[in-house]
C-alpha cells in the first residue's frame, strides 16, 4: 500500500527551505491572474534573497511576484514581461535601471519551451522566434529548410511555483478553464514544483481530470489567501476618435469591426492585446475561431462584471465567453499551434511598422526592458500578421515609418495594417492603400504617413 501523501500543512512549510541565491519560477497570467498568491507571500515573509525569478509577467499588488521585488529579494529576472507601455514605473524598472537586477527578456512561448525541455533532458533547440531582433544576439544561427532559427537552451530552475484548482495527496493537478497555462511547463522545469491548490480532495483525482501527473510535483499546499477578481479597465475610450485634419477618424471599435470584415470565414484567429481584442464582438455567427495564447481556443464576445466565468480571459486578462467546440490547453500546446502553422491570422497592436513590413511593439526608448509577450512567437510561424493601431502616436509622430526605430518584434513579418485612417496590405514590396476612412481622402492618408504607399487603387 503506497504511503505518498505531498501535501503540506502551509504555504510557509512549503516554501521554508527556499535559499538565498535559489532560481524560483513563479506562474501566472498578466497583471493578476493564476498567481499562487499564497506561496509568494509565504516567500516574502521567509525572506530569501538574492533570489532569480523565472516568470511570463511579475503581476502587480502585494500578492504577486513583484511583492518579492519590491522586499529587495530578488537580484535577476527571466521574464517576458519586465514593464508596460503606458504603466506607472515599477519597483522592477526601478531596480533595473540602477543595476540592482539583471534582467534577461524571453519571448513568452520559448520560455515555456526552455523550461518544458530543460524538464525533458533536453539540452537546446532551435526556433525561429526572434531571428533578426535582440533577444537573438549573441545566439548560434542555423538555416534549417531555408528559414533561419537560433538556438535556444533549455531551462532548469530549483523551485517552482504554480496554482491550480485541485489536488490529491499524490501530487496529481486538476486545472480549471485556462488556469493550466504556464503551470505544466514551469512544473517540469523545477527541481521542486509547489502547487497551491483551492482544494486538497479526500482520495484521489479521477485519472480522466489529472492535468498535470504527480510525478512532476513534490508538495501540494491549500490557498490560504483569496484575492478579488479584477476587471482590466481599458486604456483608451473604445468609443472615441481622434482627429486629423480637424475630422474625426475611426474609433476603436470601428477599427476591430474592419479588421473582422477582412478575415475570411474558416479561419482560426488570434488576438494580441490592445486594440485587436475588440475584434472578438465583430465575429458573431461567422465560421472564425479565436486562438488565445494563454491557452483557449474557441471563445467568443467579451463578458461583463454580471456574467463572466473568473477561469475564462484572453490574452489581455478580459474575461470572454465560450462558444461551441471550445477547448483549454496548456502554454506550450498553445505556442505549438502557432508555430506550427495551425493559426491563420494574427492580430496585433503596434508602435511602428516600417516599409519592408518590420514589426515593432515591445518596447519604447522610455522604457526600462519592455513586454515581449507572445508577440514574437505569434509573427514566427506561416500566419497573416494584422496590425491594428491608431495612424499617428499620441504626440502626432508617425507610427508607418521608413524604418523601424524601436526593437524589432519581427522582420518582413505584416501583411494588413489597420488604422484609424485606412487599410494597408503588403504586396512583398510596399504596402498598397486598399480602404479610406469615411471624411478621407488618399492624399491625405499618405501626407500622413512617413513610407511610401501605393495609392494606384485609387487612382482617377
Amino acid at each position: 500500500m503506497t504511503t505518498i501523501n505531498k501535501v503540506y500543512e502551509s504555504p510557509q512549510a512549503a516554501v521554508a527551505d527556499i535559499p538565498d541565491g535559489a532560481s524560483v519560477s513563479i506562474a501566472g497570467f498578466g497583471m493578476t491572474h493564476s498567481f499562487p498568491t499564497s506561496l509568494t507571500v509565504a516567500l516574502r515573509e521567509h525572506g530569501a534573497r538574492q533570489l532569480c525569478i523565472v516568470a511570463n509577467s511579475l503581476g502587480t499588488g502585494e500578492y504577486r511576484s513583484n511583492t518579492l521585488i519590491e522586499n529587495g529579494q530578488v537580484n535577476r529576472l527571466i521574464v517576458s514581461f519586465s514593464a508596460r507601455a503606458g504603466e506607472a514605473t515599477s519597483a522592477a524598472e526601478k531596480q533595473i535601471a540602477a543595476g540592482e537586477i539583471q534582467v534577461e527578456l524571453v519571448p513568452q512561448g520559448t520560455l515555456v519551451e526552455r523550461l518544458r525541455a530543460g524538464g525533458a533532458g533536453i539540452g537546446a533547440f532551435y526556433t525561429r522566434t526572434g531571428v533578426g531582433t535582440m533577444v537573438a544576439e549573441g545566439k548560434e544561427i542555423r538555416v534549417i529548410d531555408g528559414v533561419e532559427h537560433v538556438l535556444e537552451m533549455g531551462l532548469k530552475v530549483d523551485y517552482a511555483l504554480i496554482r491550480a484548482a485541485r489536488a490529491d495527496r499524490y501530487g496529481n493537478l486538476e486545472f480549471e478553464g485556462v488556469g493550466r497555462n504556464f503551470m505544466p511547463a514551469f512544473a517540469k522545469g523545477a527541481r521542486v514544483a509547489i502547487a497551491e491548490v483551492d482544494e486538497i480532495i479526500d482520495g484521489e483525482l479521477d485519472p480522466e481530470t489529472v492535468g498535470l501527473p504527480g510525478i512532476f510535483v513534490s508538495r501540494v499546499v491549500r490557498k490560504t489567501i483569496d484575492v478579488p477578481h479584477d476587471f482590466p479597465a481599458p486604456r483608451h475610450g473604445a468609443d472615441t476618435a481622434r482627429t486629423y485634419h480637424g475630422k474625426p477618424a475611426l474609433t476603436r471599435r470601428q477599427m476591430a469591426e474592419v479588421a473582422a470584415g477582412l478575415v475570411p470565414n474558416g479561419s482560426y484567429m488570434n488576438l494580441g492585446l490592445g486594440i485587436p481584442t475588440l475584434i472578438s464582438n465583430y465575429i458573431a455567427g461567422r465560421d472564425i475561431v479565436l486562438h488565445s495564447e494563454n491557452g483557449v481556443l474557441g471563445y467568443g464576445t467579451i463578458a461583463t462584471h454580471e456574467d463572466y466565468d473568473p477561469d475564462v480571459y484572453n490574452a489581455g486578462g478580459q474575461y470572454v465567453h465560450l462558444e461551441k467546440g471550445a477547448s483549454f490547453f496548456e502554454s506550450v500546446t498553445s505556442f505549438e499551434m502557432v508555430r506550427g502553422g495551425k493559426v491563420d491570422f494574427v492580430a496585433l497592436g503596434a508602435f511602428e511598422v516600417d516599409a519592408a513590413a518590420n514589426l515593432a511593439n515591445w518596447s519604447t526608448p522610455n522604457m526600462v526592458g519592455g513586454g515581449i509577450g507572445g508577440a514574437m512567437d505569434l509573427v514566427a510561424g506561416e500566419v497573416t500578421v494584422m496590425v491594428l493601431m491608431t495612424h499617428l502616436d499620441s504626440k502626432g509622430r508617425p507610427k508607418l515609418v521608413k524604418n523601424c526605430e524601436y526593437p524589432l518584434t519581427g522582420r518582413n513579418c505584416v501583411d494588413i495594417v489597420v488604422t484609424d485612417l485606412c487599410v494597408l496590405r503588403w504586396s512583398g514590396e510596399v504596402f498598397k492603400l486598399e480602404y479610406v476612412a469615411p471624411g478621407y481622402t488618399a492624399a491625405e492618408v499618405a501626407e500622413l504617413t512617413e513610407l511610401e504607399l501605393d495609392l494606384s487603387a485609387f487612382a482617377e
